[in-house]
């Protein structure tokens, strides 16, 4: 067991090094572009040149790749240009808005998705069957933003209702917290409970075909307790991979939501960090989502271990 989550730890280093180094030498590719963001038109030479000694431009990116790095490992993942504080203190109250969002997501998904998922196995090829797999197909097909902003547009206009632009975080006000985050979770986890439901009907179909389902069947069990007691059990372990890989798309996939219902987390922060032309924030955004997409799939491989020991070879 132990050894297991070793390796992973160990597999997950490299991935978070080449993925570090892209968004590092992304925003270097072009030196002359990050000059002009940052002076604007009519900038001198000696001027273009003291931002590219600020960024390390003219230094080899390898070089200055490894200093960053260093930097980043001690907890200084350098300041904001427009603010010129720390860009960890500045992400730092953010974070918890969107992994909240994305969590509120993942649990209305998972509500959502697997009933409907093993109802919809129950009742194989059936009306009822034919009907839920066309609303996942919805789910999947339709973009979610285009949504909340269909969603949007008509509580504006009929019932003359816009999201809350005043932020409320849970720990001050769980009620008005609630009210502003669960219509954004609710559109961002339908195409995530189209996908869920889509799983959990597939694997419950093919743990109901195995022989001791038809054993139980055949002692004349109730069709709940073979479902609830026998079948579901085995066919959840899979599906729980996908709740957990889905959960760490969520975390950077809310990006588009949180600037539609004015929500301030690390999304929206990103997006004015990109229309600012904020490197140092970019970098450090795109670090945190990606080192937390890592850790989640990290955690995922090793609740399925616990589940299911097979799994650990």
């Amino acid at each position: 067991m132990y050894q297991f989550i070793l390796r992973r730890l160990l597999l997950s280093i490299p991935t978070l090094l080449i993925v570090s180094f892209l968004i590092f030498g992304m925003i270097r590719l072009n030196p002359d572009s990050v000059v002009a963001a940052r002076l604007g038109e009519g900038y001198t030479p000696e001027q273009a040149e003291q931002v590219k000694d600020e960024y390390g431009l003219n230094n080899p990116m390898a070089t200055e790749y490894v200093k960053w790095l260093g930097r980043v490992v001690r907890g200084d993942w350098g300041e904001s240009a427009y603010t010129s504080k720390s860009v960890l203190s500045e992400m730092g109250p953010k974070i918890g808005v969107t992994f909240e969002l994305a969590f509120l997501a993942v649990v209305i998904a998972v509500c959502i998705g697997v009933p409907i998922g093993v109802y919809s196995a129950m009742r194989q090829d059936r009306w009822p069957d034919y009907v839920l797999r066309t609303f996942a197909i919805f789910g999947l097909s339709v973009p979610g933003f285009l949504i909340a902003t269909i969603v949007l547009a008509v509580l504006a206009k009929q019932f003359g209702w816009i999201p809350p632009i005043r932020y409320k975080s849970l720990v001050d006000s769980p009620i008005e917290n609630l009210q502003q985050l669960w219509m954004p979770a609710f559109i961002v986890s339908l195409a995530t409970s189209a996908q869920v439901m889509r799983f959990s009907r597939t694997m419950m179909l093919d743990v109901l075909r195995q022989d001791y389902i038809r054993t139980a069947w055949s002692k004349g069990l109730r069709e709940r307790v073979i479902i609830m007691e026998h079948a579901l059990k085995n066919a959840m372990l899979p599906v729980i991979t996908v709740i957990g890989l889905t959960m760490a798309t969520l975390i950077g996939g809310t990006v588009t939501f949180e600037q539609i219902f004015t929500i301030p987390g690390l999304g929206r922060h990103l997006i004015l960090a990109v229309a600012q032309k904020d490197f140092a924030v970019v970098q450090g955004v795109a670090l945190f989502f990606s080192i937390a997409v890592v850790t989640v799939n990290l955690l995922v491989d090793v609740s399925y271990t616990v589940l299911d020991p097979r799994a650990r070879g």
